[in-house]
């Protein structure tokens, strides 16, 4: 089966304009996630997807493979669609990377393209375990959504809200009383399901939850769910750009590296 990694990035952002191009131990983010999907799948597997000219001649300068695609698309798997359309790839599974996730494990891509040995699949995504001493705050946080499977490990529902509901029990109870899921955003399509699932209206769960992922389960897709127990370091804002220079530099710094 052939896989095609594609990062979708935008430069306007409201929270981090040009938060691609933010350089994180003397690299642009873009590059350290193209190199981190690089590592995964070979260089010549991964593309970005842009809509600004700037991200895409940084991308060509460090070597690496872009497009250009539209400014009026609503979510990353719109323009992941468009820019396998305009590469004429003839993947038969495509992986949407988000690009604010330089420290992506090469591990957690091959657990995604691992979903579609079975052929049910139709999208592959990843979930991580809740570690119950971070309390219910964390847990309850509607910007860390969460997801419950069936026994195949495909995905019954995902919410802001934490489900399940422990009936009996305190909230502040709640983290060790259930072993909850949250949604890790990363996402493989078979590249027909994306075409259709990018063909679809917003659903009214999507609309209510602002999960665009509820839109293809509503629409009777099969999404198959991995569990991780690797860390993911999304960068959001400058204070989460400042805290992973911190890691690099710290890397960089380590003995290990240097033996």
């Amino acid at each position: 089966m052939k896989y095609i990694a594609i990062i979708p990035a935008r430069y306007a952002s409201t929270r981090f304009p040009g938060k691609p191009l933010a350089r994180i131990g003397g690299k642009p983010m873009i590059q350290r996630t193209f190199e981190a999907a690089a590592r995964a799948l070979g260089a010549e597997n991964v593309v970005v997807a842009t809509d600004d000219t700037r991200i895409l001649e940084a991308v060509e300068a460090f070597g690496g493979r872009a497009v250009m695609t539209s400014a009026s698309h609503r979510s990353g798997t719109d323009r992941c669609r468009e820019a396998y359309e305009i590469l004429g790839s003839d993947a038969e599974v495509v992986i949407n990377v988000q690009g604010d996730e330089p420290f992506l494990a090469p591990e957690q891509l091959h657990q995604l393209t691992a979903c579609f040995d079975d052929k049910s699949t139709d999208i592959a995504t990843l979930a991580r375990r809740f570690d119950a001493s971070q309390g219910y705050a964390l847990l309850s946080d509607p910007n860390t959504p969460k997801v419950v499977v069936d026994n195949d490990s495909r995905a019954l529902y995902f919410s802001r809200s934490v489900i399940p509901y422990v009936r009996g029990a305190e909230c502040g109870e709640w983290p060790a009383a259930f072993p909850y899921l949250t949604h890790v955003g990363l996402y493989a399509f078979r590249a027909e399901v994306l075409r259709a699932v990018t063909s679809l209206p917003q659903s009214p769960l999507e609309i209510a939850e602002s999960l665009e992922q509820l839109r293809w389960l509503q629409g009777g897709y099969k999404i198959k769910v991995a569990v991780t127990d690797l860390p993911n370091i999304g960068i959001d804002t400058p204070e989460d750009l400042a805290a992973a220079e911190k890691m690099i530099v710290g890397q960089n710094s380590s003995p290990s590296r240097h033996a």
